[in-house]
């Protein structure tokens, strides 16, 4: 099973996160087949990007995201857009 979920990156009190499409038996910060995404948490202004077209080619495959990287795309909108294309 396919997940969309984070990988630390950064240095010790300063954490970057990348949002990977991943296999689930994968180690957090291993392999992993596709990045969709970038999450500073740590800055002033929270920082995120996103790649809406790889996001919700992943999701209509079947990738299910993790509990924070759903929080993440529900606050940017995608899951939103993600339900209203499933409705066409």
């Amino acid at each position: 099973m396919v997940k969309l979920r984070l990988q630390r990156t950064g240095t010790k009190h300063d954490p970057h996160y990348r949002i990977v499409a991943a296999d689930s038996r994968a180690p957090r910060d291993g392999k992993f087949v596709d990045i969709v995404g970038h999450y500073h948490p740590a800055q002033i202004k929270e920082q995120t990007t996103f790649n809406k077209e790889k996001i919700i080619t992943w999701l209509k495959n079947g990738a299910q995201p993790t509990g924070t990287v759903l929080n993440l795309f529900k606050n940017a909108g995608i899951w939103a857009e993600y339900k209203t294309t499933l409705k066409k």
